[in-house]
């Protein structure tokens, strides 16, 4: 007999086993112990390899599962890290502070909170990253909301929304990109198709964040000493200059001029520490320190210098830690063959387009649940799923924008995730706290069950040979 055929057969219960552990540790170490989800995955990781051993397989199978998963997540690693640098010189260079403060001078009260939506996805449409929006145009919208008064998790909550539909409708966004390749449609056809789920979803959005903050808008307007004692902050401890902002608008033509994102990442950086040194008088050694260790903020005013102390490679260390333990778990997940057995089960309750929508999101959010990585809630479902989207006659860009859509923007409705760990990181809010205010996400998953159910822009291929022969 083959190796193969030595396997024992797993079973859905030993299948959702690892999940479950998962969770279940997770919402015990979240809420009761408060100690992040670090072990919880640790714990589902080894709960799997358990399970794996039984069935057969060997630790050099196991453990190539393990390299497999991580060697995906390289990339979005150094891409983290160097966020980490450009938050610090980006503070230290005057540029947030920069923006705080004319933010502070132009953005009304009265529509602030939707204004913060509009302005960080217009910012992450533009670089094709929800993570350099937050960190750079994000926190100092935080910033400035926090002096107008408005509560932190709604501005969280509009910061990321506004985010996360800029990075799914970018044609340079990562994510966008992966869910177009493994769902083999084109990027342009998914982009379209994310627009028509998208923008609906972002007017919505709007609308609750308008009603929402203007009810603070009388108290943000009643703040005006608050935000003259942290402009007259900012301006004496940092050099303000609206030269300072070519260094975002750089880094928005990079992105549209298609540079590699790693080098115009670190280009920008650079460019922070530079302003650093010239425009604020740093010298080299304390922009090194600053973009190692972060930023200290002493402007004497308190919520400034919370926000504005942050940044540095080492800030990012946990979300490097908790990343690579997520698709380490994907990859072994995946090798003991664990999701793709639950999927296939699921599957044989499916009889209708609406239900094939309604599978591929719940799909989308139990790999989000367990993993808390984009990647794999974007790749598992659009890999699993190709053959039933043909049998329903459904063109790929419909998989491609669910899986995109649940895979990268609802994932941040999971608080243990990378992406809200990381805003929690960079905002300086709970995850917990900022979740129920990402109408942007909700909106998402509703809207696109709605489209399935009503067939409301699923186009469908009508001759899938042609269709096939033509993607090929």
């Amino acid at each position: 007999m083959s190796e193969e055929n030595k396997k024992r057969k797993l079973n859905l219960f030993l299948a959702l086993l690892p999940l479950l552990v998962i969770i279940v540790f997770g919402l015990l170490s979240v809420l009761k112990w408060k100690a992040g989800m670090n072990i919880p995955i640790i714990s589902g990781i080894i709960t799997a390899g358990l399970i794996g051993s039984w069935l057969g397989f060997t630790w050099d199978e196991l453990q190539q599962g393990l390299v497999k998963g991580v060697s995906r997540a390289l990339p979005p690693l150094f891409i983290i890290l160097i966020i980490g640098i450009i938050i610090g010189s980006w503070i230290q260079g005057g540029i947030i502070p920069s923006l705080i403060f004319y933010s502070l001078k132009v953005i009304s009260p009265g529509i602030f909170v939707p204004a913060a939506t509009l302005v960080t996805s217009i910012i992450a449409t533009a670089t094709g990253t929800s993570f350099t929006s937050i960190a750079t145009v994000g926190l100092a919208l935080m910033a400035t909301g926090l002096g107008m008064g408005f509560p932190a998790p709604l501005l969280a909550g509009a910061i990321i929304s506004g985010a996360y539909f800029g990075d799914s409708v970018s044609p340079l966004s990562d994510t966008t990109n992966l869910a177009s390749a493994m769902s083999n449609c084109t990027l342009f056809e998914l982009v379209g198709h994310l627009a028509k789920s998208g923008i609906p979803a972002l007017l919505f959005s709007l609308i609750m964040y308008y009603f929402l903050g203007v009810k603070y808008a009388t108290q943000a307007n009643m703040n005006m000493d608050s935000i003259a004692e942290i402009l007259q902050g900012l301006s004496s401890s940092f050099v303000i200059s609206p030269l300072l902002l070519l260094i975002p608008v750089i880094t928005i033509i990079f992105s549209i001029k298609k540079f590699p994102a790693i080098p115009s990442l670190i280009s920008v950086a650079l460019m922070g520490g530079l302003a650093a040194i010239i425009v604020q008088g740093a010298d080299v050694g304390s922009v090194v320190r600053t973009m190692t260790n972060g930023f200290t903020s002493d402007t004497g005013i308190k919520m400034v210098d919370s926000l504005l102390t942050r940044g540095g490679i080492n800030s990012m260390g946990g979300t490097v830690i908790l990343l690579t333990l997520a698709v380490a778990l994907g990859g072994i997940l995946e090798e003991i063959g664990s999701l793709e057995l639950i999927l296939e089960i699921i599957m044989k309750k499916v009889s209708s387009a609406g239900q094939l929508i309604v599978v591929t999101i719940l799909s989308s959010l139990i790999t989000a649940l367990a993993t808390g990585a984009q990647l794999l809630a974007i790749m598992i479902p659009a890999r699993m799923f190709q053959k039933a989207y043909k049998n329903f006659n459904l063109h790929s860009k419909n998989l491609g924008r669910v899986a995109q859509s649940i895979g990268c923007i609802c994932i941040n409705l999971v608080p243990w995730s990378v992406p809200a760990l990381f805003a929690q990181s960079v905002l300086g809010v709970q995850a917990m706290e900022f979740v129920p205010y990402i109408f942007f996400a909700y909106f998402t998953i509703i809207i696109n069950i709605i489209y399935g159910f009503t067939g409301l822009t699923l186009d469908k291929v009508k001759d899938i040979e042609v269709t096939n022969s033509r993607e090929a």
